[in-house]
């Protein structure tokens, strides 16, 4: 009887600690949800450099939630759908927010809309991640990633404030920025998710100096490098796309001529 009682409470201390791991991913999800919450607050006091690192940490929130489910093999559909409605406040809501409230209010109704399509165009890729998360694959993205998006526009205004301070920026060229991003969300562009490239694998001394580099080289200029390397990843998706492309289309037609070559020497000879 004794030893059924203890067996009892084991199996459901095991089952608090399971369920316990459960919790522990979306606490990350959550915490980025405060985050991009608490910039959306900021933005609109006016506090853009607060705004901006809280969107970047909702970034890094954002990274540790999906690591730790997987590395507890806690992953569930609850916390997927959790997560997505989340990088919309944190991706979505607060950088259109930050970004209307920063230099897109002179253009008026036009500032507004483009805020909105930022919202919007970021909601339908985060739904469209969804849908196709199984068909598509780990290696790549199709359009360009809601936190990269975010991440660009919070880098930018950091970087702007720390060349010009306060001075304002041009919303003529801000409102260009916010569609051209708000239309690589939607696009059927490839972008890289560095999922399979093993990095944290990788026993390469070289690959350790290089990485070693480059933290370097963003502790020097975090605002600056951090929008450099941002925006080479947000452009680097186009022209990946087009050299793909040439690619494929090459190897199509290398394909095609042996194929062709192929049938002419099994033609009989006359």
């Amino acid at each position: 009887m004794a030893r059924r009682s203890r067996n009892s409470r084991r199996r459901k201390s095991r089952e608090q600690w399971r369920r316990g791991i459960y919790v522990l991913p979306n606490l990350f999800t959550t915490a980025s949800l405060f985050s991009g919450f608490f910039a959306a607050v900021e933005a609109i006091q006016g506090n853009f450099m607060l705004a901006c690192l809280a969107i970047l940490a909702s970034l890094v929130f954002d990274g540790l939630d999906g690591k730790v489910a997987r590395a507890t093999n806690t992953v569930s559909r609850f916390g997927v759908e959790f997560d997505s409605l989340s990088d919309l406040v944190a991706f979505g809501v607060a950088p259109a927010i930050m970004v209307y409230m920063w230099g897109l209010q002179p253009l008026g109704r036009l500032g507004f809309l483009a805020a909105f399509l930022f919202v919007a165009c970021g909601a339908l890729r985060l739904a469209r991640f969804n849908v196709q998360v199984e068909e598509v694959g780990t290696s790549h993205f199709v359009g360009l990633p809601i936190p990269a998006a975010a991440s660009l526009v919070s880098t930018m205004i950091l970087m702007w404030l720390e060349l010009k301070g306060p001075a304002p920026f041009e919303p003529w060229l801000l409102v260009i920025v916010v569609f051209i991003l708000s239309f690589l969300m939607v696009s059927n562009i490839p972008y890289l998710s560095f999922k399979e490239l093993g990095l944290a694998k990788l026993k390469s001394f070289n690959w350790l100096v290089a990485g070693l580099l480059l933290f370097v080289l963003i502790a020097i200029q975090p605002q600056f490098m951090g929008f450099i390397l941002l925006a080479s990843y947000v452009v680097g998706g186009p022209f990946g796309a087009r050299v793909m492309a040439k690619k494929k289309a090459a190897k199509q037609e290398a394909t095609a001529a042996r194929t062709q070559a192929t049938e002419q020497d099994r033609l009989p000879l006359s």
